[in-house]
């Protein structure tokens, strides 16, 4: 049974500690039973059940029946009258924005599609627009805006905001996101990687809720990967892990956007694949392969699953370093469900170690495309410091 953990200091600042404890644990999951609220923070059932009572009579917290395997269960969810985040997510070749409410409902989305040398600049401008725009549709106000998460395809320093890996994303270089959009907006930005965010949305309210150790791949016209480790995002040194799409796998071939040559990119990229297809196809954008693919163009399926193929060699490599339960596949590419993900399946499971509990479980990003957005609205959420009546935040 767990107990809550005394440390030193006043009763007052226990309980504040205990609520700030609650109100973390309801943010980050979105909704969350009474009962997980006891495994997630440590503390005693009671406890849980006197502030959970508390929060909500001062209008923080809302509470609502349900059921859990059969079993009454209480709900507990911020109050939506707390106030709106937005998340912005900045792919390859489009922008998705979303709104929502602190219990990270959304209550707006748009997407537009983007030039593929996008810049930060106008990019930015376009978010900005964007955000306000579906603020305004709601009838709000950006006073009622906490906070906003991006997140962009090339890693980041958490530390900074900025893109930490120069020519990977062009025109985004040594630019200041948090500051640059915060001052738009007047609110707190915080940047991640895109597929970082994919792996924190799936590993919150998506595939793999309560996965302590999860790889998300992003198989778009790049190649991301976000790695939970004992249930943090690994981050590395400045934002670096992960990158599996610039490993080097053929030293003497084609060049990649990075600077090196024969990185996984260019030969399992959307890139390579579109290139492939092109002789016979003509010119066609990657949705276009996976959906004349689904409507059972045999060649264009022979592609897609040598590029699960590959993937999957090379997942192998990484779920034999970091052995998770889990791996999700995400991206524009992962819309080709079992013709991709079955041949990454096999050639995971062929080349991963063998061990005891087998290979990790393949599975589809349940948020789809909105993943990555799911996930920048979670980091909103927890950059927005949300006032607890009484000290807490």
């Amino acid at each position: 049974m767990p107990t809550d953990r005394v440390p030193p200091g006043s009763q007052t600042s226990l309980r504040e500690a205990n609520r700030a404890r609650i109100i973390d644990a309801v943010q980050q999951r979105g909704a969350i039973t009474q009962v997980e609220l006891v495994g997630v923070t440590g503390l005693s059932a009671a406890t849980i059940s006197n502030i959970v009572k508390e929060l909500t009579a001062a209008g923080v917290l809302n509470t609502a029946p349900t059921s859990r395997s059969g079993r009454r269960a209480q709900m507990v969810t911020l109050a939506r009258n707390l106030g709106l985040v937005a998340g912005v997510h900045f792919a390859e070749r489009s922008l998705r924005a979303v709104l929502a409410d602190v219990t990270q409902r959304v209550v707006a989305e748009q997407r537009l599609p983007l030039p593929p040398d996008h810049r930060a600049d106008s990019g930015l401008d376009r978010a900005a627009l964007l955000v306000e725009e579906m603020v305004d549709s709601l009838g709000a106000s950006m006073t009622e805006v906490l906070a906003v998460g991006v997140g962009v395809p090339a890693p980041v320093d958490a530390r900074t905001g900025m893109v930490s890996a120069s020519g990977v994303l062009r025109g985004w270089d040594w630019v200041p996101v948090p500051q640059v959009l915060g001052d738009r907006l007047g609110v707190p930005v915080r940047v991640e990687n895109d597929a970082n965010l994919g792996a924190l949305a799936e590993n919150r309210i998506g595939a793999a809720i309560g996965l302590q150790n999860l790889v998300y791949v992003r198989a778009s016209y790049g190649i991301g990967l976000g790695l939970v480790v004992d249930g943090r995002l690994l981050h590395g040194r400045a934002g670096l892990a992960g990158e599996l799409g610039h490993v080097v796998v053929d030293p003497d071939g084609a060049p990649c956007r990075c600077g090196n040559r024969g990185c996984l990119e260019t030969t399992a990229g959307a890139g390579a694949l579109l290139t492939a297809v092109q002789a016979r196809h003509g010119h066609l954008a990657l949705r276009d392969v996976v959906t004349q693919a689904l409507d059972g163009d045999e060649d264009l399926a022979v592609a897609l699953a040598d590029v699960g193929r590959g993937l999957g060699r090379h997942l192998a490599m990484v779920c034999t370093l970091l052995d998770p339960e889990m791996v999700v596949v995400g991206g524009e590419l992962a819309r080709a469900g079992a013709l991709l993900l079955d041949p990454l399946r096999e050639a995971l499971a062929s080349g991963v170690l063998r061990g005891t509990a087998g290979p990790p479980a393949v599975a589809p990003a349940s948020l789809g495309e909105q993943a990555e957005a799911r996930g920048a609205v979670a980091v909103a959420v927890e950059a927005s410091r949300v006032v607890v009546p009484g000290g807490a935040a």
